[in-house]
C-alpha cells in the first residue's frame, strides 16, 4: 500500500487525515452518513483498507490519472447496475474532497468526470393530496402519546414540506411557541433559519409537546420499547410514516409528503416558481421546474392533440 501510495510523488507529504477530518466536519447526520458510505465504497473500490490511503493513492496522482481512476470507478457502478442518482452523488463525494484538497494546496487538479444522465424525472408527485389526507385522518383518530408525535411529524413534513433530517434535528429550544416558529437546519447549511409554522402545524406541534414535556431535548423521540426516549433518527422516522401509510392504504416515506407538498403549492399558486422556492426552500428553480413539468404531464396533452 505504500510504494502505491507514494509511487507517483515521492516526496510530497500529503495530510490526507486531516483533510478528511476538515472535509466531513459541519455535515448534517444525513449528509455525514452518505459521504461516509460513498467514500468507503471508493476505497473498497481501490482495494485500501483506510480512507486515509484511499485519499492518498487519488490526491497523490496528476490530473490525468485521478481523471481515469475515477472514470474506471464509475464504469464500474454502471456495471453494477446502480441508479443514475446513486452513482453521480457518489461521483460529488470524490469531486468535494478533490475540490477542498485543491483549494488548501494537497493537490493541483479537479475532477473532471461527467455524472450518468438519468433517462426518466424522478416521480416529484408524492402520494398526492388525497393520499396525505386519508393518511392525516386516520393518525387524528389517536388520542395516545404515539399519535400525537406522529400527527405533529407529518404536519412538518406535508405542511412545511420539511426533509426528515430537518424534522429529526429538531430540539425543543428550537421551537417558538408563541410566535409558532420554528429553526430548522437546512440542507447543506451551516446555520438554523426561522420558518413560521402554518396553523395546523402549530396546533399539531404544541399537542406533541404537551404529551412529551417540555424539558430540554430532542422535539421527536422513538416511543419504542428498545430506543424509547433517544431522538429519532431518519431511518426510524422513515419507518414510522411507512407503517403509517400501509396501515392508511397509502405507499408513502417521508420525503413523499415533501414530493407533496411542493406540487400541491404548485397547484395551488398556479406554478409560481419564486412563491413555491420560498415555501421549498430550494437553491435553486431548476428541481422545481421539473416538479412542475410533472405535474403538468404535457406529453399526454400533446399526444391527444396530434389526432
Amino acid at each position: 500500500m505504500n510504494e502505491l501510495i507514494t509511487s507517483t510523488h515521492a516526496d510530497v507529504s500529503i495530510d490526507a487525515a486531516g483533510l478528511l477530518a476538515s472535509f466531513l466536519s459541519g455535515k448534517n447526520a444525513l449528509t455525514l452518513k452518505a459521504y461516509s458510505r460513498d467514500l468507503a465504497h471508493f476505497t473498497k473500490f481501490l482495494g485500501a483498507t483506510e480512507l486515509v490511503d484511499a485519499a492518498k493513492l487519488l490526491l497523490l496522482k496528476n490530473q490525468g490519472q485521478a481523471n481515469a481512476l475515477v472514470i474506471s470507478y464509475k464504469n464500474q457502478l454502471i456495471d453494477e447496475g446502480k441508479a443514475p442518482a446513486t452513482i453521480n452523488r457518489k461521483l460529488a463525494a470524490l469531486k468535494s474532497l478533490v475540490k477542498m484538497a485543491r483549494v488548501v494546496g494537497l493537490c493541483s487538479f479537479t475532477l473532471e468526470v461527467s455524472g450518468v444522465e438519468a433517462e426518466t424525472l424522478r416521480d416529484t408527485r408524492g402520494p398526492g393530496k388525497e393520499g396525505v389526507l386519508k393518511l392525516l385522518k386516520m393518525v387524528e383518530l389517536g388520542t395516545d402519546k404515539k399519535s400525537k408525535r406522529d400527527l405533529a411529524m407529518l404536519h412538518l413534513l406535508y405542511g412545511m414540506a420539511l426533509r426528515r433530517g430537518e424534522v429529526c434535528s429538531l430540539n425543543v429550544e428550537h421551537v417558538e411557541k408563541t410566535e409558532g416558529a420554528l429553526w430548522i437546519m437546512g440542507k447543506s447549511r451551516k446555520q438554523r433559519q426561522r420558518v413560521t409554522m402554518p396553523d395546523k402545524a402549530k396546533e399539531a406541534l404544541l399537542g406533541w409537546l404537551a404529551a412529551r414535556g417540555e424539558e430540554p431535548g430532542p422535539l421527536f423521540v422513538a416511543l419504542d420499547t428498545a430506543a424509547y426516549g433517544k431522538r429519532l433518527t431518519g431511518d426510524g422516522l422513515c419507518r414510522v410514516i411507512k407503517k403509517l401509510g400501509k396501515k392508511a392504504g397509502v405507499t408513502v416515506k417521508p420525503h413523499g409528503l415533501r414530493h407533496a407538498a411542493i406540487t400541491r403549492a404548485l397547484d395551488v399558486t398556479n406554478g409560481d416558481i419564486r412563491k413555491v422556492r420560498q415555501f421549498s426552500r430550494h437553491k435553486s428553480h431548476d428541481l422545481l421546474i421539473k416538479y412542475d413539468d410533472n405535474r403538468k404531464d404535457f406529453a399526454k396533452e400533446i399526444s391527444e392533440l396530434v389526432y
